[in-house]
């Protein structure tokens, strides 16, 4: 049987960056049907955290699961979720576009301690300010040029 471990670091905002998702309460709400969807699917998601306008998923692919089914999955799941729960605003859902990198196994506690930190983190830094931070740091902008 293949044993497969590859670790991705995804995070997607909400449509449009609205901030949908502050009520904290109703975001862990979400975030707790995120781990319970990935678990009923098969998809081992270790982490899940974010903040008012974007989510964190620290995910390890199986040998089944690419990354685009994985988000295009967990993405449906949620906004269905939240919608039909009444979370947040009407008509929430997830902007089209997610970035993700891949994580060695020797950076997963440090990628966790990340997420888990996220409204601190985000008290200095903005959604728009980190994806550019990330894009830049892994070089997705002149892999867009």
């Amino acid at each position: 049987m293949p044993q497969v471990r590859i670790w991705v670091h995804c995070v997607w905002g909400t449509k449009n960056r609205t901030p949908f998702m502050q009520n904290k309460s109703r975001r862990i709400s979400l975030f707790k049907h995120f781990k319970s969807y990935a678990k009923d699917k098969g998809i081992h998601l270790d982490f899940v955290n974010g903040v008012s306008d974007h989510v964190h998923c620290l995910v390890s692919l199986n040998r089944d699961h690419s990354i685009a089914h994985v988000v295009k999955s967990l993405k449906g799941a949620t906004s269905h979720y939240a919608n039909e729960q009444r979370l947040f605003a009407p008509d929430f859902d997830w902007a089209d576009d997610y970035y993700a990198v891949s994580v060695s196994q020797s950076q997963v506690e440090s990628v966790r301690n990340y997420l888990k930190n996220q409204e601190k983190h985000h008290e200095k830094k903005t959604y728009e300010q980190e994806c550019a931070e990330f894009m830049e740091k892994y070089g997705f902008q002149r892999m867009l040029d």
